[in-house]
């Protein structure tokens, strides 16, 4: 019993420090000298990032965001010896992956949205479903411009897509409720797109 606690929250840890690693922050610092928190939306992500960077920082962060959020999860799923079978040590992890992403430990509980992080943890517990979410994120976002309405769009279909491939029930209730998080961080954009105020990619 203690063997297993132990492991538990050893993963729960390490998957909480990765998602912590403040990607848009650190880029920002090094190259323009300048806090992204004090810019645009106040967000490390990758949108806010292309604010001061360029697009192509905008994907570089992106893709680093993904991954921190698919790492833990994929080690989880290779290395745990419990709760495995049942998908929850991999959900744990993916969910303290986003929470260090958006409250992260190394910027006094700060961050971003999650978006990116949370599409990687989705890959990694069915590269399928996340590929598609991924897919729905990009065409929504193109036709629309609002790289917020692409991502809640795209998160709210996660559940039911992990319900059609036979995931476990752990693997469906983790996308809903993180879909759930994700609108609730995007909630300022939501009103802003409500009243045709939010800003659009370019």
């Amino acid at each position: 019993m203690i063997k297993t606690t132990i492991e538990i929250l050893t993963a729960i840890f390490v998957a909480y420090l990765i998602g912590s690693i403040p990607t848009g922050y650190i880029i920002v610092k090094l190259f323009k000298g300048e806090d992204i928190r004090k810019i645009g939306s106040g967000s490390t992500g990758a949108t806010n990032v292309k604010r001061v960077m360029g697009k192509k920082w905008f994907f570089i962060v992106m893709f680093i965001d993904a991954f921190k959020g698919a790492l833990p999860v994929i080690l989880a799923k290779m290395f745990a010896t419990v709760f495995v079978s049942i998908g929850l040590l991999p959900v744990l992890c993916a969910v303290a992956a986003i929470l260090g992403h958006s409250k992260s430990i190394f910027l006094n509980f700060t961050g971003g949205k999650s978006v990116a992080s949370g599409v990687g943890t989705i890959i990694a517990l069915n590269w399928h479903v996340g590929l598609i979410i991924a897919g729905i994120w990009a065409f929504v976002t193109y036709l629309s411009k609002y790289v917020s309405l692409g991502s809640i769009l795209a998160l709210a279909i996660a559940p039911f897509l992990m319900y059609l491939y036979e995931e476990p029930v752990a693997y469906v209730v983790y996308c809903a409720i993180g879909a759930f998080y994700i609108t609730f961080l995007h909630r300022e954009n939501i009103k802003r797109l409500i009243k045709g105020q939010e800003s659009k990619v370019r």
